[in-house]
């Protein structure tokens, strides 16, 4: 910490989802993303008996997504309403990015909202989608 605040970061490094069925998942998200997965299983830190992730690593920004199997998942489907994640954004510069974005999912048959566009509290355009766990993921211009 300093005087003004808190340390700097230079950006996210990976997110995390628990889901109901690894292989699937982790096909999906390299469909998607194009990722490739990471070679070895992580445990879960300070609950290592609970299950383990496995990491997929999209190849252009090496932004990764840690997919956990974990023991006690009970197979129901994502719920943003209860306590927890309400959705992941991941951010493009222009509209061209949105309907670039829109044009992909539409080629691996991926449902999406279509481009969005919101302009209060301030300007911005999103694609949303849901990947096979329901969990809700975006992608978001702001300014445009």
């Amino acid at each position: 910490m300093t005087d003004t605040g808190p340390p700097s970061f230079s950006g996210v490094h990976h997110v995390a989802f628990t889901v109901r069925n690894l292989e699937a998942s982790i096909a999906w998200y390299q469909k998607v993303f194009n990722a490739t997965l990471a070679d070895g299983k992580l445990p879960h830190y300070g609950r290592e008996w609970t299950g383990y992730a496995e990491l997929v690593i999209e190849p252009r920004s090496g932004f990764a997504i840690g997919l956990h199997h974990n023991e006690g998942n009970q197979g129901e489907e994502f719920n943003e309403a209860r306590t927890g994640l309400d959705h992941f954004s991941l951010n493009v510069e222009t509209r061209e990015g949105l309907e670039a974005w829109a044009a992909w999912l539409d080629s691996l048959g991926v449902a999406h909202s279509g481009i969005q566009t919101v302009k209060d509290p301030f300007p911005y355009s999103t694609v949303i989608f849901r990947d096979i766990d329901n969990i809700q993921l975006e992608v978001v211009a702001v300014g445009v």
